[in-house]
């Protein structure tokens, strides 16, 4: 049986739990079985500079840190779940990936 896997990255965690509930909501009306979402790990971008702008003065840094959080659901075919999935609205910042498994 094949499932679409659908991938879920954004900055902002409040957006990537958003938008898993609308497709389990969406799951829920059609029926689909559905596993998920599933947590991935959590990358970590971090970037550490110096405060001062010349070498002169106390050696203080400054770190900045971004994290990108991961979602992965699994999705039964149905084409009128699928429809419904593709009309969610995807907000600002939140990468939305969808591929067909066998």
């Amino acid at each position: 049986m094949s499932k679409a896997r659908i991938k879920l990255a954004s900055a902002d965690i409040s957006k990537v739990n958003e938008v898993c509930e609308y497709i389990k909501d969406i799951s829920t009306k059609t029926g689909v079985d559905m596993r998920g979402p599933i947590p991935l790990p959590t990358k970590r971008l971090q970037l550490t500079t110096r405060k001062s702008p010349d070498g002169e003065g106390t050696a203080t840094w400054e770190r900045y840190e971004m994290r990108i959080h991961k979602r992965l659901i699994d999705l039964g075919v149905d084409e009128r779940a699928l429809r419904l999935v593709m009309r969610v609205q995807i907000p600002e910042g939140l990468n939305i990936e969808i591929e067909i498994i066998d």
